[in-house]
């Protein structure tokens, strides 16, 4: 039979197996976090690669790394996070201009908001050795200039080209613009009525209303007719309103400073409103109204004119005559 000491003794003996085992597969993990590089020796300039892994895909933050902590070594470029076979690898590619041996510092990766650090690494930046026997070293050249592009003088273009338009303006207004002035002082200036009714006859070859700008065919109409009746009559039509205009007409016909009649006043007034009402509330006259506003405006210019000067002659001039 077998012996309760002996039971115990065997008890034990399986306790110390599952114990081992469980040591032996928590030393077999694999670590949370690892930091390799594909070389240890590099020669200036080289570049070599930097690989950061975590074994676990969620919430891991890998920072930046600090290149102020690199010495002389620097980070080229760097790849996004990737994920192979529920691994983060983070990948950065380094090279060092200055020989000697430099680390890289150990890196901390946040997991489950915890802190995990890689291993620091060494690398050996060697120079390049050169057998001068077989290789003479060149003379230094002299610097190179580099070649001439547009924007070594763009600067002086504009510069150039503000100082051509300022002349350019100095002469237009001294000189050019004189000239004009003195032909326009020579061009014999049209009579009011002539005027009037040649402006009337060109704004029916424009044929406005007829392509549906009735706004700006009553606007150049009504123009027409306050510039005839500004310079025959010396009233400032052009600033003054319907209202106000038609008032100083009619208290003009009262006193018989003007010949015209009652219904020339009427047509003046019933075309001004017209025009007042397509320009500001948008109205739509139909064509035989636009045709009579047409004739209406004409027989206003052949029917407002000033009244004639009576020269009066003294006792004096009868009898030279």
């Amino acid at each position: 039979m077998v012996t309760e000491r002996g039971q115990n003794k065997k008890m034990k003996k399986q306790l110390f197996y599952i114990i081992l085992f469980i040591s032996a597969i928590g030393f077999a993990q694999e670590p949370l976090v690892k930091a390799v590089i594909d070389t240890t020796n590099i020669r200036i300039g080289e570049q070599f690669q930097l690989k950061i892994m975590v074994n676990k895909t969620q919430n891991v933050i890998i920072p930046k790394i600090d290149s102020t902590r690199l010495g002389k070594l620097e980070i080229i470029s760097e790849d996004k996070i990737d994920t192979i076979k529920n691994t983060l690898i983070k990948k950065y590619i380094l090279t060092g201009f200055d020989s000697g041996a430099y680390y890289i510092p150990q890196q901390q990766i946040y997991i489950n908001n915890q802190a995990h650090l890689t291993d620091s690494l060494l690398i050996n930046v060697a120079t390049i050795a050169i057998d001068t026997t077989k290789q003479k070293p060149f003379p230094i050249k002299a610097i190179k200039g580099e070649p001439i592009i547009f924007d070594d003088y763009k600067n002086y273009m504009y510069w150039g080209l503000i100082a051509l338009a300022i002349i350019g303006f100095l002469l237009y207004y001294f000189v050019f613009n004189k000239k004009t002035e003195e032909e326009e002082e020579y061009i014999p200036t049209i009579p009011p009525y002539e005027e009037a009714i040649q402006k009337l006859h060109q704004l029916d070859e424009k044929l406005l209303w007829q392509n549906n700008k009735i706004k700006k065919y009553y606007s150049e109409l009504t123009e027409i007719i306050r510039s005839y009746i500004e310079r025959e009559l010396k009233v400032p039509a052009l600033e003054i309103t319907t209202d106000e205009l038609i008032n100083t007409l009619t208290n003009f016909y009262t006193s018989g400073v003007i010949i015209t009649s009652d219904e020339t006043i009427k047509k003046l007034k019933d075309l001004l409103q017209e025009a007042d009402l397509v320009k500001f509330a948008k109205s739509k006259p139909l064509a035989l109204e636009i045709e009579g506003d047409r004739k209406d405006a004409e027989e206003v210019v052949n029917h407002l004119k000033p009244k004639p000067v009576e020269i009066v002659e003294t006792k004096e001039e009868k009898e030279d005559v």
